[in-house]
Parts: structure tokens; C-alpha cells; sequence
């Protein structure tokens, strides 16, 4: 047995086991599969865990309490163990090592991080003094798709929290993130009149038309300089060539910086009206994911961290992201320091990886951050 507890080949065996249990948000069963595992890990341990029944589609969350220091504010870990590929992909994806890189569906994001929050966790528990807080370790089923099922328990675990940790992966070469965009998302649903496109056109009313402008109304809010992006990423209409169409809908991505940004483009984007005669745009959606600034707290916590990182023989730097993820959540009102987990790359693609040599720096910066946040 090897004397350093984070000597990253052992860590990477544990990886290797949660990646191989395939885990898309659509397959619950294969999400609570997963879950059993990492609820299983914590059995020996000074710890309590709560598994919240999934619902709507989605598998179950895990909350993993430590016996000590949970009548106060403490620190929270958010993790997810959904990921997006498809089931089968490890067939195309193995769990493979080439050189620095570790291989398989989900790995980088973020099966990598997840693990390490869990084994700094259990080094945690061998030190001979409690860490000053209790920590809370939460594993979310859904994160993949806006987290519609935990987000409510990620708002009141992260409102009951002195610090919120995020184990997304860390970002080109091992950054940290420190705020993140807000993400809305909108339907956009366009009703015409149908008619005959070459024996009676003047009595249509294109739907596909009034798509088009609607289109253009959208990209012409795009504001690259402000980081306001605006993308009809799904549009579906119409039935045949020779009918013009009576129906039209677009799907829509909004990414904003800021709380005034959200305030100012939500309601533009839902007060889109037709500029057609006869046909009807209704558009419905809304904020799912508000920004995440990073606010005074949040810049003290990632201070205190690269402080560690230095210690441990890294340098920190911090970006600011255009993804959302569930630190958005508590980020308004708790500090929060996110990309927290493996360094890698590829999320969601066929060659996603993680950097081995990142395992055993970013492990020890987790438990560094329990030891010594207080």
C-alpha cells in the first residue's frame, strides 16, 4: 500500500468503477445503480446519508452528511453522477489510460470530481482532529438537464451552507471558475392559416414566414461585447412543399452575464409579437439557471484557495464561464467556488478525458479546503 493517500493510480481505480457503471439522466435505474455504489463508499465512515427518491424520469439524490459539525453553516459539495452520453457509449468510449489521459463517458464531466470530492472526504474522516465544519455531500441525478428535480434542494442545502464547493471539471489547463452565465431557455410556438401553395396562396398565412423574422429579432440580440449570446439552436415547421405552412416553433438557448442582463432579455424574448397579419407568436419559457457573479465572499473563498493551491505546488487562476451549472443556484446568496474537479477535456463528446496528472493536485486542494475552511 502506497504511504500517500492521494497517490493518483489508487484514486483512478475508484474513478475507473463509477465511470463503468453507465449513468444517463434518462436512465434512472442506471443513475440509482450508480448511486448505490457511491452511497455504498460512505458505510464505513463518520457519516450519514440521505437518498432522496427520484421522480419525474429522473434517479435519486444522495446526500451524504458528516456525524460532525451539522447544527451550523458548513461547507456544501455539489456533484452530479448523471451524464449526457447515450447508454452503450462506453462500447465507443472505453475506460482506457494513454499516456496523461483517462479515458471514458462522463469522466472529465464529472465522475473525475465527484470521486475526488468523496475520497478527500474519506481522508477527511482518518485525520486524527474534525475538520472545523461539517460537510455535506450532495450527488444530484439531473444537472445534465437543468436539474428540474433537485433544484430545490440544492437551493435549501445551499442557503443552510457557509461555503458551496462545485466539483464541475476544472477549465484549459486547470482553471477555477468563478461565475458563470445565467441560462434561459423558450419555446416559440407560431400559428398561421394553411392553404394551397399554387392554386390559392393569398389565402395562407406562413407560419415558416413569421419564423423567419422572429429569427432574425432573436439574432439581432446577440451581444458578443456583453457576453449575451441568443441561439434558436431547434426550429420545426410545416407539413408539405406545396402547403403553406400553419405551424411553426423554434426552440431558443439565452445566456446572460448578470442579474440586469436576465432583467433587461427575458422579457423581450417573451414579448416577441408577430409582424404578419393573421398569424400568432406565443413564446413561453423563462430564467432556469440565474447568473453566478462572483460576489465578495465568492472572491474571498477562491483567495483562500489559491492560497492552498500554492501550497500544494499550483497556481490558481480563475475564469468566468458561459455554462451553467448548479453553483449557479447558490452563488446569489453563498460563496461559491466552482470547476473544483479534474482538469481534462472533451465533455459530452466521443474522446472526453481526464488529465491523471491533475488527479492527485486537485485531490488534495479538496482536502485542503475541508481542513482548513472554517
Amino acid at each position: 500500500m502506497s504511504s500517500n493517500p492521494f497517490e493518483a493510480t489508487a484514486i483512478l481505480d475508484g474513478i475507473r468503477r463509477w465511470v463503468e457503471i453507465e449513468s444517463p439522466t434518462e436512465r434512472p435505474d442506471q443513475v440509482n445503480k450508480l448511486a448505490d455504489l457511491v452511497a455504498s463508499g460512505y458505510r464505513d465512515l463518520p457519516a450519514d446519508v440521505e437518498r432522496v427518491a427520484g421522480r419525474d424520469g429522473c434517479g435519486d439524490h444522495l446526500a451524504a452528511r458528516s456525524s460532525w459539525g451539522q447544527d451550523a453553516p458548513g461547507i456544501l459539495v455539489l456533484s452530479h453522477i448523471d451524464t449526457v452520453h447515450p447508454m452503450g457509449f462506453i462500447q465507443r468510449l472505453p475506460f482506457k489510460v494513454e499516456g496523461d489521459s483517462a479515458f471514458g463517458p462522463g469522466i472529465y464531466d464529472m465522475k473525475g470530481g465527484a470521486y475526488l470530492a468523496y475520497h478527500a472526504f474519506r481522508q477527511i474522516c482518518t485525520d486524527a482532529a474534525r475538520a472545523p465544519l461539517g460537510i455535506t455531500q450532495l450527488y444530484v441525478s439531473d444537472e445534465e438537464i437543468g436539474s428540474p428535480t433537485s433544484r430545490a434542494l440544492i437551493e435549501a442545502e445551499g442557503r443552510k451552507a457557509k461555503y458551496v464547493l462545485v466539483t464541475e471539471p476544472a477549465r484549459d489547463g486547470g482553471r477555477i471558475v468563478t461565475g458563470r452565465k445565467g441560462v434561459a431557455r423558450f419555446d416559440v410556438v407560431i400559428k398561421g392559416v394553411p392553404a394551397h401553395a399554387g392554386a390559392r396562396p393569398e389565402d395562407g398565412r406562413s407560419a415558416i414566414h413569421e419564423l423567419g423574422n422572429v429569427i432574425q429579432a432573436l439574432a439581432a440580440m446577440n451581444d458578443l461585447k456583453r457576453g449575451i449570446t441568443v441561439n434558436v439552436g431547434v426550429v420545426k415547421g410545416g407539413t408539405k412543399p406545396n402547403v403553406i405552412a400553419e405551424e411553426a416553433i423554434a426552440e431558443v438557448d439565452l445566456r446572460v452575464p448578470s442579474i440586469a442582463a436576465a432583467e433587461e432579455l427575458v422579457p423581450r424574448i417573451l414579448g416577441l409579437t408577430s409582424r404578419t397579419d393573421g398569424v400568432s407568436v406565443t413564446v413561453t419559457g423563462e430564467l432556469n439557471r440565474p447568473p453566478y457573479e462572483k460576489s465578495n465572499a465568492g472572491a474571498a473563498l477562491f483567495e483562500h484557495a489559491r492560497g492552498l493551491a500554492a501550497e500544494i505546488g499550483f497556481d490558481l487562476v480563475d475564469v468566468f464561464t458561459g455554462g451553467g451549472s448548479d453553483g449557479n443556484f447558490t452563488a446569489p446568496h453563498t460563496a461559491t467556488l466552482d470547476g473544483l474537479g479534474v482538469d481534462g477535456k472533451g465533455a459530452h463528446t466521443h474522446y472526453e478525458q481526464l488529465y491523471v496528472s491533475s488527479i492527485e493536485p486537485r485531490a488534495r486542494l479538496l482536502y485542503r479546503l475541508y481542513q482548513t475552511l472554517r
